[in-house]
């Protein structure tokens, strides 16, 4: 059996956790399996590293960031390769070089194209466990690419996925998904199975258990995933295509801080104008959310949507640089709001969700900035200041904690 491990950077923060990390993963090669495990960097290691970028130059290029923000894993996965050697295994660590992890051009937020399994093959056939770099990948420049924060996650996958793995197990600092975030709702109940397209809008509207791109690869190439504590033995969730109990209602609660609303006041109400917004911020790799149109009024309209917290300077500079061309009379951005999401696959057969998730929001005086919907998803934008407080009571009025 082919098993594809990955562990979180609070799992190999220090010595001890990295030799209990090397324990797990030797007990299943011992067993005969071959063991291929993905590391992220220890600890609060990559926001060190960002801190530091930002001492020596606060508008780095994302280039060089990936250059600097990629040696966080390459400590882990050697030093992880060290432990396993310190026990009488043999393991190599590789980085996303060595493996040839190939993907796109784009810095900061890349996306992997095709891996070369041949030498990890090569290494498995000799009986090494292989340890693999996280979170980054080489793209036709040979210049190091990272893949996003909790890239590690889609690493996983992608390995996982090219080399037909039998197991892929992510190991976190919680022991499974549960119906919100346990820090903020400490009676939230830990799911056993959750469905792909459930954990994606989870992962997509904050959820950090899982990276949402890793969610998207493991649907398209039908990787059952495992989310399971590093720091226990406890039983995990399962992510897979269809969960065997009946769909509930609504099967968790995720929030969102990184997150800005920008609106363009008094844009021209003629066709093609919402293209050259959306299109400008495109080719910026500015990823847009929530969308609300105001009815055209006096030959003008507003449009308002929402983007990543992180990417909201970067949006706003390059709207106000394609002003004129949009017609735009101002451009406003907030950026202390947030995401609240209902998620659940009984959803689409269940009416009545938004006017209870309202409901709720309107009993603690929550007012509700903009909304969006899928078939299996709700999301209002709100203040930031109320977000653990819509969770709380979202999550009540729902009935989703451990013991109802």
């Amino acid at each position: 059996m082919l098993i594809v491990k990955k562990f979180g950077g609070s799992s190999v923060a220090d010595k001890e956790r990295i030799f209990n990390v090397a324990r797990r993963c030797v007990e299943d090669y011992q067993e005969g399996h071959d063991v291929i495990v993905v590391l992220s960097a220890m600890g609060k290691t990559t926001d060190g590293l960002i801190a530091k970028a930002k001492e020596i130059n606060p508008r780095a290029s994302k280039r060089e960031m990936d250059m600097l923000l990629s040696t966080g894993e390459q400590v882990s996965v050697a030093l992880m390769a060290m432990a396993m050697g310190a026990m009488g295994v043999p393991a190599v660590s590789l980085n996303a070089f060595q493996v040839a992890m190939h993907t796109n051009r784009q810095y900061s937020n890349a996306r992997l194209k095709w891996i070369d399994s041949e030498r990890i093959r090569m290494e498995l056939e000799n009986r090494r466990i292989v340890i693999v770099t996280g979170f980054q990948g080489v793209n036709r420049n040979d210049d190091i690419t990272t893949l996003g924060r909790g890239g590690s996650d889609t690493t996983a996958v992608a390995l996982a996925a090219a080399l037909h793995a039998d197991k892929c197990e992510i190991f976190t600092d919680v022991d499974g998904v549960y119906t919100a975030d346990p820090r903020v709702v400490p009676n939230a109940r830990k799911m056993t199975e959750i469905t792909y397209d459930e954990m994606l809008e989870m992962a997509s509207l904050g959820a950090k258990v899982l990276h949402n791109r890793s969610v998207e690869l493991a649907k398209k190439y039908g990787v059952q995933l495992v989310v399971r504590s590093s720091l226990n033995r406890e039983e995990g969730t399962i992510v897979k295509e269809d969960a065997k109990m009946e769909k509930m209602l609504v099967s968790g609660v995720a929030a969102d801080k990184n997150t800005a609303r920008i609106s363009l006041i008094g844009l021209s109400d003629k066709p093609g104008v919402a293209f050259l917004i959306f299109d400008a911020l495109a080719k910026k790799g500015i990823n847009v959310d929530m969308i609300l149109q105001s009815i055209g009024r006096d030959g003008t309209k507003d449009i308002s949507f929402t983007v990543p917290g992180t990417e909201a300077a970067l949006a706003r500079e390059t709207l106000e640089s394609n002003l004129e061309m949009f017609t735009a009379q101002k451009i406003d951005c907030e950026e202390n709001v947030a995401k609240v999401s209902v998620v659940g696959a009984g959803m689409a057969t269940n009416p009545g969700v938004a006017a209870k998730m309202f409901e709720a929001l309107y009993n603690a005086n929550i007012n509700i900035r903009m909304i969006s919907t899928s078939e299996i998803r709700i999301t209002v934008l709100i203040d930031e200041n109320e977000t653990d407080r819509a969770v709380q009571v979202v999550h009540e009025i729902f009935e989703l904690a451990s013991g109802k």
